[in-house]
């Protein structure tokens, strides 16, 4: 499966998230939203990135956009990630790799010398009428969330 294009409608997907979510990305219309995708709960980098979108998840919500984190662990591991992290956000379990293949965001890594499969961290940008207009990969977790808010700003 492809990713999608900027400036194309992102195909709907049903995904299952922290409080007790299930909903529908076609449920989302008439929102921006920000998907971030991160390897695993609990590392350094992903708890980081998680605190700097939730620090400026204020500013984000101004600007008519909902922030949604998105990685393979379970619902039970991200509701603890939630809690422990105080993210005032939901997150998205996909442990299927279901949004995680919609996106391509599954690539071989290296780590330690050893190959294996996992997310490649990045974000997605989703306009008020499910476009896709902005992209990030290969995401570098300093100063992200305040580019991906400037960005949400100009649209």
């Amino acid at each position: 499966m492809s990713a999608p294009e900027i400036n194309k409608k992102i195909p709907d997907c049903e995904v299952q998230a922290t409080s007790q979510k299930s909903f529908k990305l076609s449920d989302l219309k008439g929102k921006k939203f920000v998907l971030y995708f991160y390897p695993k709960d609990s590392t350094p980098g992903c708890t980081t990135e998680g605190r700097d979108f939730s620090a400026l998840y204020g500013e984000f919500l101004k600007a008519n956009c909902e922030i949604f984190g998105v990685s393979r662990d379970s619902l039970t591991k991200h509701e603890n990630f939630k809690a422990k992290q105080k993210f005032p956000f939901d997150l998205i379990s996909d442990p299927d790799e279901k949004l995680c293949k919609q996106f391509d965001v599954i690539h071989e890594k290296k780590l330690y010398g050893k190959v294996h499969m996992g997310i490649v961290r990045s974000t997605f940008v989703i306009d008020e009428k499910g476009i896709l207009k902005q992209e990030y990969r290969k995401v570098k977790v300093k100063g992200h969330a305040e580019e991906v808010l400037g960005f949400v700003k100009s649209l």
